[in-house]
């Protein structure tokens, strides 16, 4: 699928290559389920539905979600802040909410395929940055929508700095069993490696009766030792907007279908 709007940017999609697949496991909690290793006492009140040894920042089925984003939180300390209280839990600052932010200018956030970023250098980095992610004392993803619409944003980031403003900055949406989000955004503090850019990228996603429909979904990438607010917002905004033009795009070729099919 390609895209003109100041320039063409060439996309990976289902057709013209391979596309990684981001994914989410649906772990099951369910701990004795059976109550075959419980005391009798309590399998008259039913089995207990949680893991043992899950803490605040250990959540099992949270974890899995981070691994299908590419993240393994290896130090067993990934915080999901989805509210002001999700921060006081992480031991982080609560900001006002409500955060207007001014993004950078679109040069600043090049997206992979254009001449400015090749797929090539943005799987590099982002493959890298997951990594130290990975292996970041703690983890923080404030997840929300991206203001003014109903797509769900999960921002990947090490800053303490960054995840209260970020959450701020998101529109609170209700809450959900994790799962992965249509726009996934990696922040990465700390590093002399300067870098930002983002991809779009076609895949299949499965609907509640088994069939697969094309859906598109932004990944954003920025590192840096001090990660400006302003270049995270700058790729979330470029990335809503590329995920708003393939499903016009993919719209309009269902009803050129529909009506050739009609006539």
């Amino acid at each position: 699928m390609q895209r003109s709007v100041l320039r063409c940017v060439s996309r990976r999609t289902l057709d013209t290559s391979t596309v990684s697949t981001r994914w989410a496991l649906k772990s099951i909690r369910n701990f004795a389920a059976d109550g075959s290793a419980l005391p009798e006492s309590l399998t008259r009140i039913g089995g207990a539905e949680v893991f043992p040894n899950e803490y605040p920042g250990q959540n099992y089925e949270f974890n899995w979600c981070l691994n299908g984003d590419g993240v393994t939180p290896l130090k067993k300390a990934a915080f999901r802040i989805m509210k002001p209280l999700d921060l006081r839990i992480a031991g982080l600052e609560v900001p006002k909410m409500g955060v207007k932010v001014k993004a950078a200018a679109a040069k600043k956030m090049p997206e992979a395929g254009s001449d400015a970023l090749t797929f090539e250098t943005f799987d590099e980095v982002s493959q890298r940055t997951k990594d130290l992610l990975s292996l970041s004392e703690k983890i923080f993803c404030p997840e929300g929508d991206f203001p003014g619409t109903r797509t769900g944003v999960r921002v990947i980031t090490n800053s303490e700095t960054l995840a209260p403003q970020l959450l701020a900055y998101l529109d609170r949406a209700p809450r959900r069993d994790p799962e992965s989000q249509p726009i996934t955004a990696y922040v990465l503090e700390g590093t002399e490696e300067e870098f930002s850019g983002y991809a779009i990228e076609e895949i299949e996603d499965e609907t509640e009766d088994g069939s697969l429909v094309a859906k598109s979904v932004a990944a954003v990438v920025v590192v840096g030792i001090k990660p400006d607010i302003k270049i995270v917002a700058a790729g979330l905004e470029l990335s809503q907007k590329g995920l708003e033009a393939d499903e016009a795009e993919r719209a309009a070729k269902r009803a050129a279908e529909a009506n050739d099919e009609s006539a």
